[in-house]
């Protein structure tokens, strides 16, 4: 059967399942039954789903975890969490619960400004462009009034538009910077309307100017496009607490722990080979409540990545000191996200997750999200200081390998008991069922 297909998009659910079984499966009713095996029961709920994206088959489930005890400004929250790799939830919760007796978790958002921009081609003089845009300005703003004014209630809306000129780096080109605030939703739908509106401003304006049309070159527009680059949306999360309060971590005393963790952020600010699997673990924990909150990880991970690289080097996005006996450790994230529009309406473990969360509007979202991250990279720190990180990984990995290797339930409850005290690893684990078959 030729794998090759018109119309996919067309077909039924049941039509397109036919087909992709029977194309590409050994089994095709075994593919088919595993397909539905996935589904939700409630058949509104599976709907729901079929609809977020296209040519939807079935569902794709990650666990769904919490970490309990973060005390947060001086409020208790339970995290939930969305992630696939063992050991997240359980590091995140430790973390919480080393500092919850020690003053808990400070976060506070610095701002809110996201940027979109209009990217467009110009030939003619960049002095005439540049008074034309200072003469439009206005006018170019007062377009997108029908779009804003819903937001502008809200308090958000644009807040500046500039004319960038970046003819020096590619021939004729010149961009509309525009800043925005969008309240409780993250935007992007918002952002791209105004924009789009803009250019379409831009260019009946230049139309319109008879001026313009003498300079024998008109504007061409390229794209309309929010940025997830937000490095003025930024949040901030702190701990600190007195070395002396620092009670030993696996041997090795508070006061050298303490140190150990600075020296090991001053490592990922100079070496970037390291600054990357550092910032990959504060992502661990930021995007698992992203995920859980239906925001968008990909944007994030995106933004975040090039704020840690905005130097020119890719450095850590956390920083870590001691002071007159004082330990503080701090992350700053730039993060676009919402509690309004996408999925948190739509998606119903979303809606759970948020209630969990009390409803944070986004600015609290922020500030629980920037904590997860803070909270993980200090637990994957606090590892690799003292015990080394594959000690508790592989102890949290135990039932993946147990799983993989098809073990009884007899047999997981002897794992976990021999296991408390040996080394786990595939060919560990792999001896032990060999030894103890049922």
């Amino acid at each position: 059967m030729s794998k090759r297909i018109d119309g996919f998009s067309k077909l039924s659910k049941a039509e397109k399942i036919d087909w992709i079984t029977k194309t590409h499966f050994k089994d095709a009713q075994q593919a088919a039954q595993q397909l539905r095996s996935y589904w939700n029961s409630s058949p509104t709920v599976q709907t729901q789903h079929d609809e977020f994206i296209e040519n939807t088959l079935t569902n794709f489930y990650l666990p769904l975890g919490v970490a309990p005890n973060f005390l947060i400004n001086k409020t208790v929250y339970t995290l939930p969490m969305v992630i696939e790799e063992s050991s997240v939830v359980a590091a995140a919760g430790n973390a919480a619960k080393f500092w919850f007796d020690k003053g808990g978790f400070e976060a506070e958002v610095i701002d809110t400004i996201k940027v979109g921009q209009v990217h467009f081609l110009y030939a003619g003089k960049p002095s005439f462009l540049h008074s034309f845009f200072e003469n439009n300005k206005t006018a170019l703003l007062e377009a997108t009034k029908l779009l804003t004014q819903n937001m502008e209630q809200r308090g958000g809306g644009i807040v500046s538009i500039e004319l960038i000129d970046k003819t020096s780096e590619l021939d004729h080109y010149y961009q509309l910077h525009v800043r925005f605030k969008t309240a409780d939703a993250m935007g992007a739908n918002f952002i791209n309307s105004c924009l789009e509106c803009l250019a379409h401003a831009l260019q009946e304006q230049s139309q319109k100017d008879i001026s313009f049309t003498r300079q024998d070159s008109e504007i061409e527009v390229i794209m309309s496009i929010l940025s997830n680059y937000v490095p003025e949306c930024l949040v901030r999360a702190k701990v600190s607490c007195p070395v002396s309060s620092i009670p030993p971590q696996e041997g090795t005393d508070g006061s050298t722990f303490a140190e150990k963790i600075v020296q090991a952020i001053e490592i990922a600010n100079c070496e970037p080979h390291r600054a990357v699997t550092h910032n990959k673990g504060i992502m661990n924990g930021v995007d698992a409540l992203v995920l859980a909150t239906g925001n968008d990880f990909r944007a994030i991970e995106a933004g975040v990545h090039a704020y840690a690289a905005r130097s020119g080097q890719y450095t850590s996005l956390s920083q870590a000191n001691i002071t007159d006996g004082q330990f503080t450790m701090e992350l700053s994230l730039p993060l676009a996200i919402g509690t309004v529009g996408g999925l948190t309406k739509l998606h119903p473990m979303v809606g759970w997750c948020m209630e969990l969360l009390e409803y944070p509007d986004a600015e609290t979202l922020m500030k629980i999200v920037a904590v997860a991250g803070l909270a993980q990279n200090f637990a994957a720190l606090r590892s690799l200081v003292t015990s080394g990180i594959q000690k508790g990984h592989m102890k949290m990995h135990l039932f993946n390998i147990l799983n993989q290797l098809q073990a009884t339930e007899k047999q997981k409850k002897a794992a976990l008991v021999y296991f408390k005290t040996h080394t786990v690893s595939v060919n560990t684990v792999g001896d032990f069922l060999n030894s103890n078959k049922d």
